[in-house]
């Protein structure tokens, strides 16, 4: 079932029935009496689809990804997506009195707490790791106890901000290649904001290129994974994407 926001003009939410995944229509959003920072922004995402989301710093893209979460309130258009909705944020954002397992299940009830958490580790190879303190992971192992903790919702929408951006070369790769798999096993849509063209052909079913809050390129990705840098259809997309980010 889709949670379904609209523009408030009588003071009253105004119900729409969808079978869309996300569905953002016309949506504005300003700060102060400074320029538009989402400039009446269309978009749709169908359930199940990978997209990647580039733009330069100040284009929107975290504040699109703030109002998809429910952060930031819907003033102007309409946005609806599902209910279960998690979001992978840059820093881990892990308590550091708190052991991993209840890291992973902070904020949930029920005396079934850690069975889950133990399940959703495994997927992310940190069985090892249950009891263990947060400041005793390495940068890699806090992000997949960060990706556990949005799993264990079971998110029909996940969203990931740069999740990667802090990690080495390698991790990142492996940390890529999670993702996928999880993707793949959980079905659910997904959402990652990137400023690395590359992780975003590689990843996603769709790349979009926000600019001045609105979106400039709706790029579709059909190569099969995985998916191989040298393959010239890779090296022309990521061409296409660099001169729409002005590189």
């Amino acid at each position: 079932m889709n949670t379904f926001f609209s523009e408030p003009e009588n003071g009253e939410p105004r119900a729409v029935d969808t079978t869309r995944s996300v569905h953002v229509s016309g949506l504005t959003r300003r700060f102060g009496d400074g320029p538009a920072v989402l400039d009446h922004l269309s978009l749709d995402i169908p359930s199940g689809q990978f997209v990647a989301l580039l733009g330069r710093s100040g284009s929107g893209k975290s504040t699109l990804l703030r109002t998809l979460s429910g952060l930031d309130p819907v003033e102007y258009g309409e946005v609806a997506r599902p209910k279960a909705v998690s979001v992978v944020f840059q820093e881990s954002r892990l308590l550091p009195w708190k052991r991993v397992w209840q890291n992973v299940v902070l904020g949930q009830k029920g005396p079934e707490g850690k069975e889950r958490a133990l399940q959703v580790l495994k997927e992310v190879g940190l069985l090892h790791r249950v009891e263990a303190w947060p400041l005793t992971l390495s940068g890699g192992e806090a992000q997949r106890v960060a990706l556990a903790r949005a799993l264990v919702r079971n998110p029909s929408f996940l969203m990931l901000d740069e999740p990667f951006a802090a990690l080495d070369a390698l991790t990142r790769i492996h940390m890529q290649n999670l993702v996928l798999s999880l993707w793949r096993k959980h079905q659910c849509t997904a959402l990652l904001v990137t400023h690395d063209v590359d992780e975003a052909l590689v990843l996603a079913d769709r790349v979009l290129v926000l600019e001045h809050g609105r979106i400039k390129v709706d790029l579709p990705v059909t190569l099969p994974r995985p998916r191989r840098h040298a393959h010239p259809v890779f090296e022309q997309l990521r061409s296409e994407l660099l001169h729409a980010l002005g590189v």
